[in-house]
C-alpha cells in the first residue's frame, strides 16, 4: 500500500467533504453511498464515518471487501481505496432529526475501520487499476 497515496487521499476527502463507499452484499448486489469523514489511523487503517443507510451497514456485515472513491471533478484528481471492513461501530442515532417522510426508520452514523490494501489514483480519462 502506497502511505503517501492514502494521505494524499484523506487529504482530498477532508477537503472535499465527501466520497464515495461502495459495497456489495452476500450475492454480490453492489451498493453505493456517501460518507463525510476519512480518517487515517495507524496500521494502514482508515476510519469510514457516514450517516449510512441499513443496506451499507448490512453488507459490510455480509461481504468486508469496500472500496472508497474520493475524487475532485474539477481538477479530475482522485484516488480508490481498496480494502476489508475489520469493525463497524454504531456512533449516533437520531430519529426524526432529519425530519423527511422518505426516511423510514432513524438517522444512524456510523464508523466502518477500513484495513487498506491498496491505493489506486481514479481519473476520469484512461487510467490504469495498479498500485503506483
Amino acid at each position: 500500500m502506497n502511505r503517501q497515496m492514502l494521505t494524499e487521499a484523506v487529504v482530498l476527502a477532508r477537503r472535499l467533504g465527501h466520497y464515495l463507499v461502495a459495497t456489495a452484499n452476500a450475492a454480490g448486489q453492489p451498493h453505493v453511498a456517501v460518507a463525510n469523514r476519512l480518517d487515517e489511523k495507524p496500521g494502514g487503517v482508515v476510519e469510514v464515518v457516514g450517516w449510512f443507510c441499513p443496506g451499507t451497514v448490512e453488507n459490510v456485515d455480509q461481504n468486508r471487501p469496500v472500496s472508497l472513491v474520493v475524487w475532485e471533478k474539477e481538477s479530475d484528481q482522485g484516488y480508490q481505496i481498496v480494502g476489508q471492513v475489520q469493525d463497524v461501530r454504531e456512533m449516533a442515532i437520531m430519529d426524526g432529526y432529519v425530519p423527511d417522510e422518505r426516511l423510514a426508520g432513524p438517522q444512524e452514523e456510523f464508523s466502518l475501520a477500513v484495513r487498506v490494501d491498496k491505493v489506486l489514483r481514479f481519473l476520469q480519462g484512461r487510467h490504469t487499476d495498479k498500485e503506483e
